[in-house]
């Protein structure tokens, strides 16, 4: 059980350091949570590095293949440890770097929720429950890119990486439903075994394509890399995490994740390969002429995703064990310098490279430890990026799929290794050299040790990697990549000095053009300004969101005019054009072969009836009162069909539901007018009593091709599986509370949700009763006749106690928690109506919030403790006791999820009528002379 914790921990820890008020204790409580994650983390070490990938999976939804399924493979465990090691290092910089001012505990729960997400992704087994990882990534970074909501660009940047990401990621899931459909299975074991099957069914393309789309999108490949840079808005220990560990790598972790099963084609090829090249050179050369510190960062580190999807595109072993190699030391390089910039901003007050400069003399240390950072980045020999840089190059050089055109990855390649050195050489240069700044709006000093000490781990460990590469990550990256490419892994040694080759003199180039191109940057400006104007993806995104607005206002405008009646025409007729659509042209006959059932005298009536009453409605419908009666009526005579044929459930639900819904209408209809004028024209009621027929004709049509031919049902099986499966004779119930369970579980939830939407559009809103009744009549005094109270209050216990009876007998007969749930509710919203708020609200004191969260919480608890003892969420179980004098009687699991039903329902409920009803009662002094004593007295009843 120790695997589904690594990345629970977080997730479930995430609202604690929000409890406390120190800052020390936010830090503290954070930096304890992904410290044990990362002690577990490190349990699963000797069996990973022993050739092992420890896997843990419990079935949760087998029929969409959906298994709460976790493992530890090579690769996964790199990226497990990069997210947590780094995480911690964040966790202590953030507690330096968050003002006093900002609510750190909740910056601290996002982080945790952020970094559990990004945990669950590398350590998945299984593809839905990956995608689900996925999309809390978005949703956590949006929340960090935006934490500092009160500004503008924060506020954009988060709803840009949101839209992009978010979309990237529907068109993902589209993928990994296609491809576990070819394979068979969406556990990753399987998928990443089935190469063969994958590549030779003709929906590979459209797959490939589908998954790509996430892939580019999460990690800012073009043409998506746009939405990265302006993600610095977030603070900064956000953007360190965000560029090092997490989030944009989740995009070239999937690519190289499921490279086995995706690579080999030439479709991989020349899609992968292309975009990898534009978005490294592409971003590389616009990082030279970024003023923003972290615009540089955000920049260079698009580019180098794009090394490393290029990498993968290119398809060999080598290519892909370096893809490996420099996602480890990116992650450290990228988060100590994005640190280093955070410490120049926050001492400083500002991160303008125009404004910064001779920043030597004030922060010595924080610009040596730059120093190391920017030569790591550089590919300067003697650091780590200097070692995966050389192996990349040399990587390019090999013969590829473009052809007469191979020159173009190894040009490409070295051009972007030029600009890498140009934009480390400016943002060492320009912030700690030239003349001393004059204008800062800081005095610039170095920062305390505990902000700097995470950026001093890093570089340190850029220069031990850089120095005995094969000693400190030789076992990790071998081990990484051979969990990827597993008998295809090359041997190969990380060493420093590989002898005089193509790819060393490639690196020479890049240092000394490197420096020749900054030197000469200032010419080239005037062209750069020209090439970025066209190049900003900002731009070209909002254009494209104001012409949606634009276009989709238009259309609403055509389509919306505030008219119920235009929305109603609108779908009714787009169903009969769908639905008549199929059976035009269609040779087969109009009915069936079964023989239609007799009508009896008795259905005849209840027929003629319903129809009469469903014309009256429409008829009557300006006179409100008149159109509930006959509303009322319709509910009746759809009870009495249920009965008739053989639906007690359906006909004690419908009839409990027509008595609840009848009660909010007449409260409804209390503050409204008696009724409403004829607005609608000859022309409009003309064309709706054809669209209303012609549905009818449409539906019965339909319904008689459909039930006069044979047809399957499941309902059989349910018959027969209702007591050995379920342990109870009602099918209805047991099809509710355990065979869809899960269903029942969402409705209440939704049910909740309404609820409480209801209560709070209704919480300020302030409507006067009217002093007269529907006939202009005065109220009267006695609002709360004697003989109805006293009738409704004894009758408040028989109620109840029926109710608990239709609740026991559900899993057998008749009944359930709905059912009893709405005959509850009805019972207690009757005191109300009878004996008054001021009267019955001190006697019946509960919290409706606390009912329905409570139903929500028994219900969800009842599902967990089947996974508790090894079963799927809400799997049910059944047993037989026998007592004295009771006798042999069932005690089913399902009943306590019918609890959790029948609190929902009886909160909800409540939670409407009751607040609907105080805002009928009519003003004190106005209505009733003796209500202030009412009022009095209850005041006494509740103490």
């Amino acid at each position: 059980m120790s695997l589904p914790l690594i990345p629970l921990l977080p997730l479930l820890g995430a609202l604690i350091p929000s409890l406390f008020r120190s800052r020390n204790l936010n830090a503290a409580s954070a930096g304890a949570i992904a410290g044990l994650s990362l002690v577990l983390l490190l349990m699963q070490a000797p069996a990973v590095f022993g050739g092992e990938m420890p896997l843990e999976s419990w079935s949760w939804i087998p029929a969409i293949g959906l298994n709460f399924a976790f493992r530890v493979s090579g690769f996964g465990f790199l990226f497990a440890f990069l997210i947590l090691a780094i995480g911690l290092l964040i966790i202590l910089y953030a507690r330096y770097y968050i003002a006093a001012e900002d609510p750190m505990g909740r910056f601290y729960t996002y982080l945790l929720l952020f970094m559990g997400s990004m945990l669950g992704i590398v350590l998945s087994e299984n593809l839905i429950l990956l995608m689900m990882f996925w999309e809390l990534t978005s949703i956590s970074s949006f929340l960090l890119i935006g934490f500092w909501s009160y500004r503008t660009d924060a506020r954009e940047g988060a709803r840009m990486a949101l839209v992009i990401t978010g979309g990237g990621g529907l068109a993902m899931l589209a993928g990994f439903i296609l491809l576990g459909n070819i394979v068979g299975s969406f556990e990753l074991t399987d998928v990443l075994a089935s190469k063969d099957v994958l590549h030779a069914h003709a929906l590979y393309p459209l797959t490939l394509v589908l998954i790509l789309l996430g892939a580019f999108t999460k990690s800012a490949q073009f043409p998506f890399q746009f939405w990265l840079p302006h993600a610095m808005a977030a603070p900064t220990p956000v953007s360190a995490y965000l560029h090092s560990a997490t989030m944009v790598k989740a995009g070239v972790f999937l690519l190289a994740l499921l490279f086995p099963v995706l690579s080999g084609s030439a479709l991989w090829f020349y899609i992968v390969t292309p975009v990898g090249l534009i978005t490294l050179m592409f971003a590389a050369y616009m990082a030279v002429f970024k003023d923003d510190l972290k615009g540089l960062l955000a920049y260079s580190t698009v580019s180098h995703l794009g090394l490393i999807t290029l990498l993968l595109g290119l398809g060999s072993p080598l290519a892909a064990f370096t893809a490996v190699f420099h996602i480890l030391n990116h992650a450290t390089f990228k988060a100590g310098l994005f640190m280093l910039a955070g410490i120049i901003d926050h001492e400083t007050g500002t991160r303008d490279m125009k404004r910064l400069s001779g920043l030597w003399k004030y922060m010595p240390i924080t610009a040596t430890l730059t120093m190391l950072g920017c030569a790591a980045m550089a590919g300067v020999p003697l650091f780590n990026g200097f070692l995966s840089k050389e192996m990349f190059l040399a990587e390019a050089l090999e013969p590829n799929l473009f052809g007469s055109f191979s020159w173009v990855v190894p040009l490409g390649a070295t051009l972007a290794a030029i600009f890498a050195v140009a934009y480390s050489i400016r943002m060492v240069h320009d912030v700690f050299f030239k003349e001393e700044a004059t204008d800062l709006p800081k005095k610039p000093h170095e920062p305390p040790h505990g902000m700097r000490l995470p950026a001093e781990i890093l570089m340190s460990l850029c220069i031990i990697v850089g120095l005995f590469p094969a000693l400190i990550a030789g076992p990790i990256v071998n081990v990484a990549a051979g969990s990827i490419l597993g008998d295809a892994l090359p041997y190969y040694t990380i060493s420093i000095w590989h002898g005089f080759n193509m790819a060393l003199a490639l690196s020479i180039i890049a240092l000394i053009g490197g420096a020749i191109f900054y030197m000469q940057k200032s010419r080239i400006f005037d062209s750069h300004v020209w090439f970025s104007r066209y190049c900003d993806g900002k731009a070209h995104f909002e254009a494209f969101v104001a012409a949606l607005v634009r276009w989709s206002r238009a259309l609403t405008t055509r389509m919306e005019n505030g008219s119920l009646q235009r929305y109603i025409a609108l779908l009714v007729g787009s169903v009969l054009v769908l639905g008549t659509a199929p059976f035009i042209g269609s040779s087969s006959p109009f009915l069936g072969n079964v023989a239609m059932t007799q009508v009896d005298p008795v259905t005849l009536v209840m027929g003629l009836i319903l129809i009469a009453c469903t014309v009256a409605t429409v008829v009557t419908h300006r006179n409100r009162i008149l159109a509930v009666i006959m509303l009322g009526t319709v509910g009746l005579m759809v009870s009495l069909a249920f009965i008739r044929f053989s639906a007690p459930d359906l006909a004690l639900t419908q009839i409990s539901v027509e008595v609840v819904t009848i009660i909010l209408l007449m409260m409804a209809l209390h503050l409204l007018p008696r009724a409403t004028p004829v607005e609608s024209t000859p022309t409009r009621r003309w064309r709706d009593l054809g669209l209303a027929v012609l549905a009818g004709v449409g539906t019965t049509a339909l319904m008689m091709a459909v039930l006069t031919r044979p047809y399957e049902t499941i309902s059989n099986y349910f018959l027969e599986q209702s007591v050995p499966g379920g342990g109870g004779t009602n099918v209805v119930n047991v099809i509710l509370v355990d065979f869809r369970g899960f269903d029942t579980l969402g409705e209440i939830v939704v049910l909740v949700i309404a609820g409480l939407a209801i209560y709070a559009l209704l919480h300020n809103f302030e409507l006067k009763a009217p002093k007269v009744d529907a006939l202009g009549r005065l109220w009267t005094s006695d609002r709360f006749p004697l003989i109805l109270a006293s009738i409704t209050r004894p009758l408040l216990p028989l109620a109840l106690l029926f109710s608990a009876y239709i609740f026991l007998r559900g899993h057998n007969e008749p009944g359930g928690g709905f059912i009893a749930g709405l005959i509850t509710a009805t019972v207690l919203i009757l005191q109300y109506v009878a004996s008054g708020i001021v009267w019955t609200r001190p006697r019946l004191n509960f919290d409706n919030h606390i009912v329905m969260a409570w139903g929500i919480i028994i219900a969800v608890l009842t599902g967990l403790g089947s996974w508790v003892v090894g079963y799927p969420f809400l799997t049910s179980t059944f047993e037989y006791f026998t007592l004295p004098l009771i006798g042999k009687f069932e005690l089913a699991s399902a009943i306590a999820f019918d609890l959790g039903v029948f609190l929902a329902v009886v909160g909800s409920v409540m939670l409407v009528l009751v607040k609907l009803g105080s805002m009928n009662s009519p003003d004190a002094a106005t209505v009733s002379p003796t209500a202030q004593a009412e009022k009095e007295e209850a005041k006494k009843g509740a103490h």
